[in-house]
């Protein structure tokens, strides 16, 4: 899984897989959820996410220990 942060349209894409998108599905207004050709989900992009979720500090619990950042 990677999070993706795009400061200059206030984005977050939540990557599940590398897998192309082959179909996405607006949920709520500026949440869209991208699938696979077999329906896997891959990917949520968030719109305007610094007015929807708390992006100053993230906590990530339960998660495999071989975690790796990148800097922005």
């Amino acid at each position: 899984m990677k999070l993706n942060y795009y400061d200059e349209t206030d984005s977050l894409y939540i990557e599940f897989s590398d897998e192309t998108s082959a179909e996405s599905v607006e949920i709520s207004e500026g949440v869209v959820l991208d699938y696979d050709a077999q329906g896997k989900l891959v990917g949520i992009d968030i719109d305007n996410a610094g007015h929807k979720i708390q992006l100053r500090d993230f906590y990530l619990k339960g998660l495999h220990p071989n975690i790796m950042t990148v800097a922005a």
